[in-house]
């Protein structure tokens, strides 16, 4: 995809963050003493699914499957091997939770925020035998720091509304907060924004949101409704633009297809 990347992938449902890493010696999380299985007292779902509460949460939300959620982790085969973790680099992760493995979808959303807890997650909840992936049953210490409810689809994801302008053949937009200035950005300008994009049945397929930070690049590099819509446009200023296909990735493998409905604030132009 050219600027844009998706959230939800239609590959089997892998849990991006677990990659085999390389840590320190002295970075590495031990392993938990129960690592190669549920003490008795776990709570056990339906699934398989086997867990215990290390410390409680404070308040009562649970995330959604749809839901942002901001977490540290560690996660280690059955035989103790430490395979990745959050905690080791120092940097919690953002990740919408139906894009993880099933183990993770389900088990987050026993949790609530601050709580963390250790789930030890079977084989057809974790990789199920994938090539190149942690195998077996995994276990992982799970802290949920935060959960993040993303942007809900417009109501007129469906098309463009009667008071929207069109600013050329395949592209309307709706003013939703005037900017300041006048200046405008020019193809080659590179522009910071927070921004996303919604395909008109309303299924969120990208957002800044995901990342916890606006986005930035150049104009001549993205798609032309982007680069055409966001020419219109002031800093300060949002926008949501109704992007026929032909102006967005009409035919592109992996892609969105069909008209795509975005939501653009522009931030700073440089």
């Amino acid at each position: 995809m050219k600027g844009f990347h998706r959230v939800v992938s239609s590959a089997l449902v892998l849990c991006p963050l677990l990659a085999v890493v390389a840590l320190a010696q002295d970075e590495a999380p031990p392993p938990p003493a129960d690592v190669a299985t549920a003490p008795a007292e776990a709570l056990v779902t339906e699934s398989g699914l086997a867990s215990v509460v290390l410390e409680p949460g404070a308040g009562e939300t649970r995330p959604e499957p749809t839901d942002i959620v901001v977490v540290h982790y560690s996660g280690w085969t059955a035989d103790g091997e430490l395979f990745d973790s959050s905690v080791a680099r120092g940097k919690p992760v953002r990740l919408r939770l139906d894009t993880v493995i099933d183990g993770w979808t389900e088990g987050l959303q026993l949790m609530t925020e601050g709580e963390k807890r250790r789930l030890w997650i079977p084989e057809e909840l974790a990789y199920a035998g994938l090539e190149g992936r942690p195998q077996g049953m995994l276990v992982f210490d799970v802290e949920l720091l935060e959960v993040v409810q993303p942007p809900p689809a417009p109501v007129d994801v469906g098309g463009p509304p009667v008071e929207a302008e069109e600013i050329r053949s395949g592209l309307w937009s709706v003013v939703l907060v005037e900017g300041r200035g006048e200046e405008r950005p020019r193809p080659s300008d590179t522009v910071l924004v927070h921004y996303s994009g919604w395909t008109t049945d309303g299924e969120l397929f990208d957002t800044t949101a995901l990342r916890g930070e606006p986005a930035s690049f150049q104009l001549d590099k993205v798609i032309k409704g982007w680069r055409f819509g966001l020419q219109e446009m002031v800093e300060g200023e949002r926008r949501r633009f109704w992007v026929d296909e032909k102006l967005a990735y009409q035919g592109q493998e992996g892609a969105p297809q069909g008209m795509l409905v975005f939501e653009v604030e522009l931030l700073a132009v440089n």
